[in-house]
């Protein structure tokens, strides 16, 4: 994961850390592939239905696909989900993205789960435009004002730039932000795929242990070399008009999709 900010100061940071990509119609039958993955119970890998979008339904599969349907996508059949799972029971999600397809298998949507530190989740939607999938053209691309308290130190009015592709053997997606018309910050996820089994869970927790502790700590981190650097700092309090995000991700409308054609 690198992370780029230009404006108004500099600052730059790279990571590795890793991801798991999962069918949300088979996260049941992972249970029985591993001995440490469970699904809404604690385990050194833990995967939780209430972490995620929320929308009236009893599980993650038919919550998306019912607000998916609320904001008129239609013949909805697989949906997969790049994101972090809880680790020994601890999970925090800076953003998910959910690739979903219709009942023919063809790409449909895909939709960024933006979370922050207040426990609040945003989704933006972006229809499959193209097979292409790089970074420089991807194969959904999504720009929207952001209207949302992620940070402190960059405006709620700015812009949002998504450029994601489906997880394969490689994985390949950007997200900046621009303020004004102007990119201050580009970020970008690259990585390549390997098998959920039992030994790579554990050497990844060896490999990376407590990695999503890691990552909430490397944020405030990183936020204190920001504040160090004298950014100014916007509060979550301020400009609450501008703020859509939803506690707990229990969303009670539909979004509006983005088509760039």
């Amino acid at each position: 994961m690198f992370h780029a900010r230009t404006a108004p100061t500099p600052n730059k940071f790279q990571y590795r850390i890793f991801n798991f990509y999962l069918d949300l119609s088979e996260i049941d039958q992972l249970s029985y592939k591993s001995f440490w993955f469970s699904r809404n119970r604690w385990n050194l890998f833990s995967f939780y239905d209430k972490d995620h979008l929320q929308f009236g339904k009893e599980n993650i599969y038919e919550n998306v696909k019912a607000f998916l349907e609320a904001s008129g996508v239609t013949n909805i059949g697989k949906i997969f989900l790049l994101t972090n799972l809880r680790v020994l029971g601890y999970v925090f999600n800076p953003v998910s993205f959910y690739f979903c397809y219709d009942k023919s298998g063809q790409p449909l949507v895909s939709m960024a789960e933006v979370g922050n530190t207040f426990g609040e989740i945003k989704p933006y939607l972006g229809y499959f435009q193209n097979m292409k999938g790089t970074i420089a053209n991807p194969e959904v691309y999504i720009r929207e004002q952001k209207n949302f308290y992620v940070s402190p130190f960059i405006p709620l009015d700015s812009e949002f730039e998504f450029r994601l592709n489906v997880p394969n053997d490689q994985l390949q997606i950007g997200v900046d932000s621009f303020e004004n018309g102007k990119r201050i910050l580009t970020t970008s996820f690259l990585g390549k795929k390997i098998p959920f089994h039992s030994k790579y869970l554990l050497k990844l927790f060896t490999q990376f242990p407590f990695i999503t502790v890691k990552i909430i700590t490397l944020i405030h981190w990183q936020a204190f070399k920001l504040w160090m650097k004298k950014i100014p700092y916007i509060k979550k309090g301020q400009n609450l008009e501008k703020q859509t995000g939803v506690p707990l991700g229990k969303i009670t409308e539909p979004v509006p999709l983005t088509r760039n054609d």
